[in-house]
């Protein structure tokens, strides 16, 4: 009892840190464009980003639960394959943070207990239902990011086509402000509870609660880790999506954060784990094409790609080899 104790503690500790990472890896997704468009200084759009953050992630438990049932049975469930996951999903964090790549943590998550699993038990052990429903939520909401992202922005220059670029500015200086808070918000509420479900599975495993339920202190304790890791910040990935991806006026960074907010507030509601880097970032290139597309810069937008194609092989494999070395 005292080793699984132990190996518990390590658990959500390590899960919290991973939090903590996610937070500091993904301040991007909610001020990038702000930033970038100067409608706000940095440092207090980051301390902007970790209020909100945190205030999103009492939004529900829906997307917690689909983690932490959804891709296996967490009866079934060893410490060891959780922190395995773990362990690879922030391995693959800092790397991308390191080389400015704007990659999802969600998919780091996933494709680390994905690979912890298999190399437990087999490919038997996955829910594939509910492993085909999280990945296809994954695959699709980038699209839904450009395309409302695209449209968004052609619907803002028909309605704006008559009014001069000064006052366009004006008014989205100020618009801007309120859609990045938005945007923040609606990253705490989806990926704050990635690590709350992973927490809670390992919970449920070890016998520490009868029913998979997210406990009060869980919550908090993981808006609180992904709050304090935005308040850092990163400036890296904060270039790449906001100045490296298009040009950007305060208009195209409202459009770009309205567009992301709305997909992600929606899969939020619906219980559906998404990466809000690729939404963002696909919302961010699908607003760039509505322009013209030589606006995007697409050799980033193309090794931004790459690193979404690779995250969830890599943390499989990287978990995979953890949990296998571990014994």
């Amino acid at each position: 009892m005292p080793e699984i104790n132990l190996m518990l503690y390590a658990v959500v500790i390590t899960a919290l840190l991973f939090d903590f990472i996610n937070g500091f890896h993904d301040t991007a997704n909610a001020i990038a464009t702000s930033v970038s468009t100067r409608v706000l200084p940095l440092r207090p759009a980051i301390m902007m980003a970790a209020v909100l953050n945190f205030v999103g992630a009492f939004t529900n438990t829906a997307v917690a639960t689909t983690i932490g049932k959804g891709i296996v049975h967490p009866g079934i469930v060893t410490q060891k394959i959780v922190l395995s996951a773990l362990l690879a999903a922030i391995a693959w964090n800092l790397v991308t943070w390191y080389y400015a790549l704007p990659s999802s943590s969600s998919h780091a998550l996933i494709g680390g207990i994905i690979g912890s699993v298999v190399a437990a038990r087999g490919f038997g052990a996955l829910n594939l239902g509910g492993l085909g429903k999280i990945l296809l939520s994954l695959i699709i909401s980038p699209v839904f990011g450009f395309v409302v992202g695209f449209l968004f922005m052609v619907g803002l220059m028909r309605i704006l086509a008559h009014t001069s670029p000064a006052r366009v500015n004006r008014y989205f200086s100020k618009l801007q402000i309120l859609s990045a808070a938005f945007m923040a918000f609606s990253h705490g509420s989806n990926d704050a509870q990635k690590s709350m479900g992973i927490i809670t599975m390992a919970l449920f495993s070890a016998g520490a609660i009868p029913t998979f339920h997210v406990p009060v202190w869980v919550i908090m304790a993981a808006a609180l880790s992904m709050a304090l890791g935005t308040s850092i910040g990163g400036w890296r990935i904060i270039k790449t999506m906001g100045v490296n991806i298009i040009k950007l006026l305060p208009v195209h960074g409202f459009a770009a954060e309205t567009s992301s907010t709305l997909v992600i507030l929606g899969a939020t509601a619906l219980g559906l784990p998404v990466s809000t880097t690729h939404v963002i970032s696909s919302a961010i290139m699908g607003v760039g094409a509505s322009k013209r597309l030589s606006a995007v810069r697409w050799g980033i937008a193309r090794n931004i790609v790459w690193a979404w194609v690779f995250t969830i092989p890599v943390t499989a494999v990287v978990a995979a080899l953890i949990h296998y070395i571990a014994g």
